[in-house]
């Protein structure tokens, strides 16, 4: 029995949401359905489900007094954080003076690459990668280096360290870009696993930029580590980006915050955002982080991931029952899947833009998973009530993975 409700299907047509207004019209989104069905939202990582209506409440709140003019980030504000970031993640010794507010995290990695690096300078990834990686860190002049992930014998994702210290060495790289939990693979890593490659980092002397912004999504008994904790080294080496917006389904919004614990990264981060005059935060944004941090926002939360878990477990049957060809690892975080179509394409001779147009036809809108850097994958997106999570299964069965005479 749940307090809030994940069942109800809600339309969000002209409610300005690109996951369904933009599909046929944006450049990266899916083609339109063809007549007869309707769109079922798996690209765009957001979610569709109501949020917690502590939200509302903050905001409405605020939005009764007539004047919004500027303003100073609140006590209470700085305080929703640190108690969050306890709570959740364990997190000791957090103070005001190490929190910044950035508009995004992609900003906010952004400005951290500015503060370290120039460009034309080489950054490390892993790859699959997130798209928003590829677009803001090579549109701002950066070399992308990819580590590839990969899969061990049980199917996790898994980091190969010897080949990111390589990499690192031979492009003479001192900044890196680190997602935990990671986006589209779903790992929540495990603390040796942060240790080792901190490790690496160590040796190479790399300013970490670590994107946590999944790290209220997982599954299960995943737990998330923020990198800056598994040592002291960690701590004073890594810039960590944090949101609400992933959460509590906020990015319209917009706003995120940085956890710099070293004076040195701090100072130069907040340089760069400060000279660019672009890092303002919205009074409704602060507003929307005191309500959303609530103690209903656990609730809502723990109700949420075990919903998200149970989608997720029932999707990845589904496709290993019926899919054949198809891999896909279960996910441990996040609320993504990403399906390796590469057998299955190759068995059957067709190529990826055929697959996933026959979805698309249907109203399966995912995403083309060539944008994370694989050269035959789909990222898809199970934060839907479970009915069309398994409506979304059934289109893909009876249209599209399907055998050929």
């Amino acid at each position: 029995m749940t307090t809030y409700d994940f069942t109800s299907i809600i339309d969000r047509h002209g409610k300005d949401a690109i996951a369904i207004d933009a599909v046929g019209s944006h450049p990266i989104a899916p083609d339109a359905p063809k007549p007869g069905f309707d769109v079922i939202p798996m690209w765009v990582a957001d979610m569709n489900f109501a949020t917690v209506p502590t939200i509302q409440s903050a905001i409405i709140e605020r939005a009764k007094h007539p004047l919004f003019g500027y303003f100073e980030p609140t006590d209470e504000y700085f305080a929703s954080i640190i108690e969050w970031q306890a709570s959740r993640n364990g997190v000791v010794g957090l103070r005001p003076e190490h929190i910044g507010y950035e508009n995004g995290v992609l900003g906010g990695v952004v400005s951290a690459l500015k503060a370290f690096a120039a460009p034309g300078d080489a950054v490390l990834l892993h790859s699959p990668t997130y798209v928003g990686f590829t677009q803001s860190i090579g549109g701002n002049g950066y070399r992308i280096v990819h580590s590839p992930l990969k899969r061990d014998a049980e199917g996790v994702w898994r980091m190969d360290f010897d080949d990111m210290d390589r990499r690192i060495r031979e492009n003479n790289i001192h900044a890196v870009v680190f997602c935990s939990p990671h986006n589209p693979c779903g790992r929540v890593w495990e603390r040796w696993e942060i240790e080792r490659a901190m490790a690496v980092f160590r040796a190479n002397d790399c300013v970490v930029i670590s994107d946590e912004i999944w790290s209220d999504l997982t599954l299960g008994d995943a737990r998330h580590i923020p990198t800056q904790s598994v040592n002291d080294d960690a701590r004073n080496r890594t810039i960590a980006f944090y949101a609400p917006s992933k959460t509590f389904n906020l990015a319209g919004l917009v706003g995120s915050y940085h956890i710099a614990y070293s004076r040195y990264l701090r100072d130069r981060l907040q340089s760069v955002s400060e000279k660019t005059h672009y890092n303002s935060m919205n009074v409704l944004s602060m507003h929307a982080l005191i309500g959303a941090y609530r103690p209903e926002g656990h609730v809502w939360l723990d109700e949420l991931r075990e919903v998200l878990k149970g989608n997720a477990d029932y999707a990845v049957d589904y496709i290993r029952k019926h899919f054949e060809g198809v891999s896909v690892s279960r996910p441990q975080g996040t609320y993504m899947l990403f399906l390796d179509c590469t057998e299955w394409c190759e068995r059957h001779d067709e190529s990826l833009d055929e697959l996933e147009k026959r979805a698309w036809d249907v109203g399966v809108a995912w995403q083309d998973g060539r944008m994370f850097q694989h050269p035959c994958a789909a990222r898809v997106n199970l934060a839907l009530p479970k009915s069309r999570v398994e409506e979304g299964m059934r289109r893909l069965s009876e249209y599209v993975f399907v055998e050929r005479p």
